[in-house]
C-alpha cells in the first residue's frame, strides 16, 4: 500500500464530507473545493484526497467533470435499500428483483455445526453453500453466504441462483416458506469482504444472520449477509394495539399503493390490505 494513504484518514474524511452532503451542509450544485485544497484543509495527502472522492463518486454523491470540477449531486444520487421487517419475506423477492447478483462460489458441502443445528440437520447432511455479491446499479450492496438442504438445493442449477431470487427457486421446488429466525447485528469488513463490497478493510457492516423454515418446520435455509449500511437500512413501522396496562407496539407491515410508495395501514394488525 502506498505510504501516503493511510486508510483511517481516507475513512475520516470520506465519513466527514458525506455526512455534510446527507446533511444538507454541502446542498446538491455546490462545487467542492479542489484536491490540493482538500488535502491543505484537512491536513492529508492528496492520494487520500482522491481515494476519500473515489468512495463519494461510487455512492453517488459527488460527480467529477474534468475540467470543470468536482460537483455535489446529494444524498438522493445513491440509492438506498430499506427493509421492512414486518413483512421481510416478501420483501426479499422485491429486493431480488431489483438488484443484481454475482455467484463467486457454488458446492456441495457439510456445513459448519451452528449451520447444521440451524437448519436441523441430520449428522453428516450435506447442503448447498453459496457466495453471491449483490449490486444496485453496479454498487455492491451486500455479500451473502447461503446454506440449503442438498435435497432442495439439487432442483436449480447455479445459473439459476445467479439469476433468479433464491426464495422463488426455493417455492418452485415445493417449500412453502412460513417463518423466519433473523439476528441483526454490526461487524468489521475483512479484507476478502471488503474488496467484495468496495470498502476499506475495518468498515463497519450490517450483519443479518437468518434461518427460513417451511410449514412443517424444516429448515429450508441459513443466510449469513454483510450489507454495506450506507446502502441499506432496516425500518420498522410499529402500532399500538390491545387495551389499558396490555397495551403494548407491535410491528405492522406497510403497504405500498399503484405507484410504488408506501402508505399508511388502513386495517388493523393482522388484517389483510384492503
Amino acid at each position: 500500500m502506498d505510504a501516503s494513504v493511510e486508510p483511517s484518514k481516507t475513512r475520516r474524511l470520506y465519513l466527514l464530507l458525506r455526512e455534510r452532503i446527507v446533511g444538507g451542509a454541502l446542498p446538491p450544485g455546490t462545487r467542492l473545493p479542489g484536491e490540493p485544497d482538500l488535502a491543505g484543509q484537512h491536513g492529508v495527502s492528496r492520494v487520500t484526497v482522491r481515494r476519500a472522492l473515489d468512495g463519494l463518486e461510487r455512492e453517488g454523491l459527488i460527480r467529477r467533470q474534468p475540467g470543470a470540477g468536482t460537483f455535489v449531486t446529494g444524498a438522493d444520487g445513491a440509492k438506498t435499500i430499506v427493509a421492512d421487517l414486518a413483512n421481510m419475506l416478501a420483501h426479499l423477492v422485491e429486493m431480488g428483483r431489483r438488484t443484481r447478483v454475482r455467484l463467486l462460489a457454488f458446492s456441495y458441502e457439510v456445513p459448519p455445526p451452528a449451520v447444521a443445528q440451524a437448519l436441523r440437520l441430520a449428522a453428516g447432511e450435506r447442503a448447498q453453500r453459496a457466495v453471491r455479491v449483490r449490486t444496485i446499479d453496479d454498487v455492491p450492496l451486500s455479500h451473502l453466504v447461503t446454506w440449503v438442504p442438498e435435497r432442495i438445493g439439487a432442483t436449480y442449477s447455479d445459473e439459476e441462483l445467479a439469476s433468479t431470487p433464491l426464495l422463488s427457486l426455493l417455492e418452485r421446488s415445493g417449500v412453502r416458506a412460513e417463518r423466519a429466525s433473523q439476528a441483526i447485528g454490526a461487524t468489521l469488513a475483512g479484507p476478502e469482504v471488503a474488496g467484495h463490497l468496495g470498502v476499506e478493510t475495518g468498515s463497519a457492516l450490517l450483519s443479518v444472520t437468518r434461518t427460513v423454515f417451511d410449514a412443517d418446520d424444516r429448515g429450508v435455509e441459513h443466510l449469513q449477509a454483510l450489507y454495506r449500511p450506507d446502502r441499506y437500512a432496516f425500518q420498522m413501522e410499529l402500532m399500538r394495539i390491545g387495551r389499558g396496562p396490555e397495551r403494548r407496539w407491535s410491528p405492522v407491515s406497510i403497504p405500498s399503493s399503484a405507484n410504488g410508495r408506501r402508505t399508511r395501514p388502513s386495517s388493523s394488525p393482522g388484517s389483510p390490505p384492503p
